[in-house]
Formats: structure tokens, sequence, C-alpha cells
């Protein structure tokens, strides 16, 4: 990490034929960024669903879209899948394929809000059949991370109401614990489950797990498996999200992320597009964590509706891999210097120093090091896959709304 760098170099300037220090580029190197099934795929907003020419069709073509962002970036070695959108009947066969293609399966994301049955709710349903068909889905996803070798369940719940009075708060609460607990007891030896948030939608008189402090009270009572994931874009307006990130890191409870970005109300937006001092801050508290964010994953959860897929997904990439970079250069000891003094706004520049570096030639010398493209996102325009999958997959239907999009 940049704290441990050597104090006679200068590591936002390369030094003697242009090399910057062997630890910052490792640092650099070792973040690793899960990109989705789901973002390769026709995806969209609830309204309309806009069919991309070359769209994944098949979760094998999916890997194939996984694989080749890889390729290009050195740094998205693992693909998450949804259940059912990417339901296979041989899933040794599946993780084979990723790994020919030298990629692995990651996080099992289940879906507990499309079925009909669901429209009250999934594990916290009212009704005691359709919580046992939520829970015994997630079950199934603890299966299909044994057969993959995947470690992470990731959960969000579309549960909640709309209206006061609707259903009675007190049992859900009972029965979501329940459920995830039932969850967690299903998990592979050293699996976890990483539990996700969202401030409101679909339910707008109460979400069942609305905040990051239900779902750290939450991990709290289930266990040492399970953490909190935060989504960048699932908070309210004015939220401290590098702040949560920091309280959770300390005591042990961040598991991971789905990074996006929003404007208004929903989180459909290329990482670090609205607000990329905010993605900085929240990987210099993840770099000043230092240990304690070793397990912590790095996740894309986007849905690309009026951008190229495979170009939005680099692009993300690209943000993410920028944001590290810049907290990798902070000051450590300048900082701490002007912390102890006091000196509020000589602290903050610290910070701004960091923020304010161009570390595209430093990205550019990381990745010349793994052997991947300098600029990914050039080597994309300049090959021709993107026109290739295309003239060979066509432009499959794509009919309107969430069914297609992305998963919360």
């Amino acid at each position: 990490m940049a704290e441990h760098l050597d104090t006679h170099v200068d590591p936002r300037r390369p030094g003697t034929g242009g090399t910057y220090p062997a630890e910052l580029l490792a640092a650099v190197n070792s973040l690793a960024i899960e990109t989705p099934s789901w973002g390769y795929g026709n995806s969209g907003t609830r309204f309309k669903t806009f069919a991309w020419p070359g769209a994944a069709r098949t979760v094998f073509e999916k890997i194939d879209d996984a694989a080749y962002v890889h390729r290009l970036t050195g740094a998205a070695p693992s693909v998450a899948l949804h259940i059912p959108w990417d339901a296979t009947s041989d899933w040794g066969a599946l993780r084979r394929y990723a790994e020919e293609r030298g990629v692995s399966l990651g996080a099992i994301n289940p879906n507990l809000c499309q079925d009909d049955s669901y429209r009250l709710g999934s594990i916290c349903h009212p009704d005691p059949a359709v919580r046992r068909r939520a829970v015994d889905h997630l079950l199934r996803c603890t299966e299909i991370m044994h057969e993959t070798g995947s470690d992470l369940l990731s959960v969000w719940l579309a549960d909640g109401t709309n209206y006061a009075g609707q259903d009675d708060v007190y049992r859900r609460q009972e029965h979501l614990f329940e459920g995830l607990a039932e969850a967690v007891r299903g998990l592979p030896a050293g699996g976890r489950l990483l539990l996700e948030y969202k401030f409101f939608e679909p339910a707008f008189y109460h979400t069942d797990v609305p905040d990051w402090g239900t779902a750290y009270a939450l991990a709290l009572e289930l266990g040492p498996k399970a953490q909190v994931l935060v989504d960048t874009g699932h908070h309210p307006h004015g939220t401290n999200i590098p702040y949560i990130v920091a309280f959770l890191l300390a005591r042990g409870r961040l598991g991971g992320f789905h990074f996006n970005a929003r404007k208004y109300a929903d989180d459909d937006l290329i990482v670090g597009s609205e607000n990329p001092f905010e993605l900085f801050d929240i990987f210099e508290k993840i770099v000043a964590a230092g240990d304690r964010a070793a397990d912590v994953a790095y996740m894309i959860d986007q849905s690309h509706n009026v951008e190229p897929k495979l170009e939005a997904m680099l692009q993300s990439i690209v943000n993410v891999q920028t944001a590290h970079a810049k907290a990798l250069l902070v000051d450590r000891a300048a900082l701490a210097e002007k912390q102890s003094a006091g000196d509020v706004l000589g602290a903050h520049r610290v910070l701004l120093d960091a923020f304010e570096t161009d570390v595209r030639p430093l990205l550019a010398a990381a990745r010349r090091l793994k052997g991947v493209p300098e600029d990914p996102i050039a080597a994309y325009l300049e090959d021709d896959y993107a026109a290739r999958v295309a003239q060979e997959r066509g432009t499959a239907d794509a009919a309107g709304g969430y069914p297609s999009g992305e998963g919360g």
C-alpha cells in the first residue's frame, strides 16, 4: 500500500526510466473487480429495455464477454451470477467453461422480487408458504455456491410495504431474521452472506432492510458469516457513504460493494460518473484500513440501458481503478501530522493533492506490468470484438422494463 512506499520516492511521478515504485504498482494491480452477468445482457429501467446489438443472450455468452473484459483490463477475474436468470442444468460444466476462458464464477445473487407470489414480499411475506418458497430459493443458491466454488451469497430484498398498517412490521422482522439465518446455515465452509440494503423502492412506506444500520444489526445477530454489502446508489441524498464504509470496516462487517452511481433516485449510472470525489473518499477509507479491508469484495452492479454494454463495463472498471490509485497516493504521514495538529484545511489539502493527481500514467504502467493494454477502452474501440459478436448474436428481443434488468 502507499503508506509503505520508500519515502525518498515521490509516488506521483515516475522515477528514472519512467518507472514507479514496485510496491505502488503491486498495490494498484491488487484490486480485483467482479463484473455482473446481467450487465452484459439486455437490461434497463422499469419503463423500457432497449435491445443492444450483440448483447449476451445466454449465461455462456455473458461469461465470454466477462472474459473479454478481463483480458483487456487484467482486473476483472470473476463474474457474478443471478439466479434464476443464469440457471443451468450443469453448474460444474459452467464452472469449467468459465475457467477455460480465464475467469471464475463469483457471487451468487438470488432473485426474490420477480415471481408473482412475491407481490407482498418474499422471506417477509405474511403467507408462510410464500416465505418457505423464498427461503428454499436461498438454500438452492447456497447449493449452487457449493457447485460453482463461490464463497459469496449476495442478498438484496425488495420486501416492504406501501401503506401504514398493510402488514405487521414486527412479524416481518422476525420472518426476515429467520429466513436469513436459515440461509447462513446453508453456506459452504468459508462462505459469507452479504446483505444489501436499499432506502426505498419498490416499497414506499417501509423497506424491510432500508439502510446500513439495519443490515449491520442483522449481520451482528446472524453471526460472523454475515456482513453488509454497500451499494453506492442505495442511499438518501446527502448520505456520507465514506463514513459508513469506515464504520463497517472498523467493526469487521464490511463485506463488499456494488458499485454504481445515481443522480436522483436509482442506481443505474456508471460508478464515479456523478461524484468522483466520493468514490475516491471511499477508497481512501479502504486504503487507510489496511488489513481490515483484506476480504472486501468489489463488484459492479449497473444497468447499461442506453450505453454500449462492454464499453460501459470497461469505463466502470477504469473509474474504480482511478479512484483506488488516487487513494494509494495519499501521503499518510503528512495527513496524520495535519490531523494531530488540528490543521483542518491542511489535512483536507493532503487528500486533494492525491485526488487531483493524474494517475493515467501510473495505471498504464501497472497494466504494462500485467501484460494488458495500457488503455483498455482504446483497445476495445480498436478491436472488432463488439462488431463480431453483434454479427454472430444479432439483436435479441427486449421487452419493457425490469424483468430484463438488473436486480436491485
